[in-house]
């Protein structure tokens, strides 16, 4: 290799490592927080709430605090990653809604089954309700949660 590929190689390798390295940073920076235009103030931020603010309402139908319920959360966010609020919230619902005709069905089992890589649609069907029975048990916690929320604003 003469002087000029050796050149070129390296100056291509150092720019791709830069951009790699610029890529990383950027994708770690935080997201801006949204800007108010309330009482003709532009440049005034919006509060931030609390994190288990946002549990606020579930919690009240769960019989328990905001706090527990985010504690919870991310407690099964890190033994599922890909575990979404919306899945945490429906699981609890579908245990709080369910438990008492069938004792099977806890919040556990029902993250359990999305750990594995299943719906919760077919985790309740293996915990014995009928896909009929599992469709309307999440259209019932989807109702639930949303009128809880709404409560709670």
């Amino acid at each position: 290799m003469n002087v000029t590929s050796r050149l070129c190689t390296s100056t291509a390798l150092v720019c791709g490592l830069a951009l790699a390295m610029y890529s990383a940073a950027v994708a770690q920076k935080p997201a801006q927080t949204p800007r108010s235009h309330r009482a003709g103030n532009p440049s005034a931020t919006a509060p931030t709430a609390k994190a288990h603010d946002s549990f606020k309402g579930i919690a009240a139908k769960l019989g328990t605090s905001p706090a527990d319920l985010e504690t919870a959360y991310l407690a099964a966010k890190q033994a599922n990653p890909n575990l979404k609020r919306g899945q945490f919230v429906a699981a609890n619902m579908l245990a709080h809604n369910l438990s008492e005709k069938n004792p099977s069905i806890t919040t556990q089992a029902i993250l359990d089954g999305l750990t594995s890589g299943k719906s919760i649609g077919q985790t309740l069907q293996g915990l014995g309700l009928s896909a009929a029975d599992a469709r309307q048990a999440q259209r019932q916690a989807d109702r639930d949660a949303k009128e809880a929320e709404k409560q709670a604003s």
